[in-house]
């Protein structure tokens, strides 16, 4: 099974530890194609050995091969929403996992779409629980 793990790069990098967490969770059970954005050293200029274009073939060409994108939208992102609307269209299963945060609610655009599944989380051990509700249900599918 191939992930295609979706955060903020360039939108704000607030949520590093939390990506980085879930990454980690998410290699036990699956290839994650994109570790990368779990990175400390990736800062908001994004990265530097790759040009815009060759970072957006790259990053399409994943996720045209990913079985499921999990994304944490906690920090809202361009890039994250446009990944993830290729992904609905794609028919690729969702899971968007945020933290509630004061002064911060979740775009009704995400929220209000019924194709994601949104879940909420404090905690790792939530978020884990999440994905691996995700897991069963999409696996049974």
């Amino acid at each position: 099974m191939k992930i295609y793990f979706a955060g903020a790069i360039r939108g704000g990098r607030d949520e590093t530890d939390y990506y980085k967490k879930i990454i980690t969770y998410l290699s036990s059970k699956a290839e994650v194609l994109t570790e990368h954005v779990g990175s400390s050293t990736l800062t908001i200029i994004g990265e530097k050995s790759c040009s815009d274009e060759e970072i957006f073939i790259r990053d399409m060409d994943w996720l045209k091969s990913a079985d499921l994108v999990i994304a944490e939208v906690t920090t809202p992102s361009l890039g994250v929403g446009y990944e993830l609307g290729i992904a609905e269209k794609l028919n690729i299963p969702v899971l968007c996992l945020y933290r509630k945060t004061t002064g911060k609610r979740l775009s009704a655009m995400i929220s209000g779409n019924q194709k994601f599944k949104c879940q909420a989380y404090q905690t790792l051990d939530e978020a884990q629980i999440h994905i691996n509700n995700f897991f069963k249900q999409e696996l049974q599918a």
